[in-house]
């Protein structure tokens, strides 16, 4: 097919390539990815949606489907996804805890050494008070690392699932490695005592109620990756 195109000397013809009027052809290549990138983009819809519904089915009061597939579920949320809050009522402390260690050294001879007690709770206050930006660490790692392993090891202290286990040794890690920074020393068990004081209701006591004991809990002694001195 030509065109004529005007010049300063008079117009000129100039071939124009043929158009067969056929499809384009895709390459194969071009096809692969196309595919790909829909199921990729489909999966992850799926999985983004398989998610929130596994959550919500977590936080949400026990209900039908969340006894049925209560396995699953925990299986999926534990432990990268773990959520500590209700999605109805929230669920704030109602004791104050003071959490305290003593470690203690088998000797050359066989002899064991045991220290006295050291109070962590209260090097996390005296972090946090009169302090205007205390960190996450001295404020929550400690409580939250106690409320996780009571919820997975109950009141006998046996761990009966993966998590408890994890939570026992997170639990012993994070109480050795504060006390190897505060006092030094090497040491291989390490002992957790916790007193848990009921926070008293404001206002006069409905009844003249008595107030309710102190719990004192004594934690079995726990193997620990010996510190150096």
């Amino acid at each position: 097919m030509k065109e004529l195109q005007h010049s300063g000397s008079g117009p000129e013809k100039q071939e124009r390539p043929h158009h067969t009027g056929g499809p384009l052809k895709v390459p194969k290549s071009a096809r692969a990815l196309k595919a790909g990138l829909c199921v990729a983009v489909v999966l992850c819809l799926v999985t983004s949606v398989l998610h929130v519904m596994l959550v919500f089915l977590h936080v949400a009061p026990a209900n039908t489907v969340s006894k049925r597939y209560g396995p699953q579920i925990t299986a999926w949320v534990y432990p990268f996804f773990e959520q500590n809050w209700r999605l109805f009522a929230p669920n704030p402390d109602s004791a104050n805890r003071q959490i305290l260690a003593r470690t203690a050294r088998t000797g050359s001879d066989g002899s064991v050494r045991v220290s006295s007690w050291f109070d962590l709770t209260a090097v996390d206050r005296s972090a946090v008070e009169h302090h205007v930006f205390p960190s996450h660490t001295a404020q929550n790692m400690l409580r939250r690392a106690w409320v996780g392993y009571v919820d997975s090891n109950g009141g006998d202290d046996k761990a009966t699932s993966e998590r408890a286990v994890m939570m026992r040794e997170y639990l012993s890690n994070i109480a050795a490695d504060r006390v190897a920074a505060h006092k030094g020393g090497a040491f291989d068990f390490i002992q957790l005592r916790v007193l848990t004081l009921p926070i008293a209701a404001p206002g006069p006591a409905v009844g003249n109620r008595p107030p309710k004991p102190v719990e004192n809990r004594l934690l079995p002694w726990w193997k620990v990756t010996r510190h150096a001195e």
